[in-house]
Formats: structure tokens, C-alpha cells, sequence
């Protein structure tokens, strides 16, 4: 087993039906620009009834239908924001919970101390969410996962994890091993994944290896670290 072996997202996604909502952070292979992105899946029809907007640089998601929304609490919620030099993405409401500690002066782990999986058993969602750090035209990240304990939900496990930005690379973590009844929730550290200067590489090489019938929307920014300047990239399967 190579501990330190690189792969695309195509290759860490392709042919896996339900890899549920995944986050990437990284570096260019030039080395100029910070990477993030967020994908999100469903399989049922009020997880499928959701699209990506953006606004003011934040990020939300957002009912395609709203007539036919059944519970919005778990899937409804800003995905990605800024404060000052940070940027904060996340697959729920603790995107929110974390700027409000950052507003604070408290720090992105404090702020999950205060959360916990999402209450929806018997899956118990993980709560996943990533932090990067910008200072002096480079960067560090934080990723983390919240996760069930135990199959009743009883408890808590917290999983923190603090990177360096190197050229090239990025992690990928993600709510899901695969597919099932109960959902088996994703395992170890967030997997090495390479990150190529090419926004729209990227872009094509996620959306194009995530699940025909799973997938609903993508979104990906490449942040230059020496001028500051973004691009962005959003894709939903439910078009307006």
C-alpha cells in the first residue's frame, strides 16, 4: 500500500453510485492557485429537488421546486463563505456556525466542537466541511468529519485534520464510502487527489465521473495567490 499514492477525482469516484456530498481543497501543479471545491448527491426525491446559487461570493443551496419540498432543515443551507481571508465550505449550516467563531476569534475546530452529525438515522450523516487559510500569497487548509459513534447515534466522534498546500495536490473528503442500507459512512483520512492548473479539468473530471442518476450540482473556484482574483464553475443538473 502506497500511503502517499496520488490520484485524479475521476479516478477516486468513477463507477461508485453514492459517494454523497464531497469536498476537494488543494493546490495547483503550477503552484498559483488555492482550489476548492463542493459536490452534492441524492437519491431521494427532496435531495434531488436541490441547485447551487451564488451570491455575493457565498454559495447556497437552494430548492429547484419549492412546492415540492418535504424538509428543508438538512438541505437547505450556505455552502460556501468568505471572512476576511479565509474561506469556509461546508455540507451544512455549521458553514455558518463556523464564520460566527471566526467572527468571534475563535478557530474552525472550536467551532465543531459545538456540532455533530446530522440527525437523520439511521444514516447519521456526516458533517464534513474545510477551511483555507490564505497569508502571503499561499495557504493551509483544514478539513474535518463529524461522525456517529456507534449505529444508534448515541455519540459523537470529531476528526480534524491540518494540512500544508503543496503543488499539485489536494484531499478529497467525502460523507460516503458507496452506496447501502444503512449508508456506510466514509473512513480514515480525506484521500490524496491531484489538482491540475485547469479550472475546467477539473470541473469536467468530477462532474463527469459522479453517478449519472446520483448526482445534482458542483461547484468549483480557483483563487490566484498572488492577485487574490477567482474563477468559478457551477453546475446543476436541474436547469432553470
Amino acid at each position: 500500500m502506497n500511503i502517499y499514492e496520488v490520484k485524479s477525482m475521476g479516478e477516486r469516484i468513477a463507477g461508485n453510485s453514492y459517494v454523497g456530498r464531497g469536498i476537494v481543497i488543494g493546490k495547483t501543479a503550477d503552484g498559483k492557485k488555492a482550489a476548492a471545491a463542493y459536490f452534492i448527491m441524492g437519491r431521494s426525491e427532496n435531495s434531488r429537488n436541490r441547485i447551487f446559487t451564488e451570491k455575493d461570493g457565498a454559495v447556497y443551496t437552494e430548492p429547484f421546486d419549492p412546492s415540492k419540498v418535504e424538509d428543508p432543515s438538512l438541505i437547505i443551507y450556505a455552502a460556501l463563505r468568505e471572512y476576511e481571508n479565509k474561506l469556509v465550505v461546508t455540507n451544512g449550516d455549521q458553514t455558518d456556525t463556523v464564520v460566527n467563531f471566526l467572527k468571534q476569534d475563535g478557530t474552525f475546530a472550536q467551532a465543531l466542537t459545538t456540532r455533530e452529525f446530522e440527525p437523520d438515522g439511521p444514516n447519521w450523516t456526516p458533517r464534513i466541511s474545510g477551511m483555507l487559510t490564505f497569508d502571503e500569497n499561499d495557504f493551509t487548509y483544514e478539513m474535518s468529519i463529524l461522525k456517529s459513534a456507534d449505529a444508534e447515534g448515541t455519540a459523537c466522534n470529531r476528526y480534524h485534520f491540518d494540512y500544508p498546500s503543496l503543488a499539485g495536490l489536494g484531499h478529497f473528503i467525502h460523507t460516503y464510502v458507496c452506496d447501502g442500507n444503512p449508508i456506510p459512512t466514509f473512513q480514515g483520512e480525506p484521500e490524496r487527489v491531484s489538482i491540475p492548473d485547469d479550472i475546467d479539468t477539473l470541473t469536467e473530471d468530477i462532474w463527469s465521473n459522479l453517478d449519472a442518476d446520483n448526482k445534482i450540482s458542483l461547484y468549483v473556484r480557483y483563487i490566484d495567490l498572488a492577485t487574490g482574483e477567482s474563477e468559478s464553475r457551477m453546475i446543476n443538473k436541474n436547469c432553470r
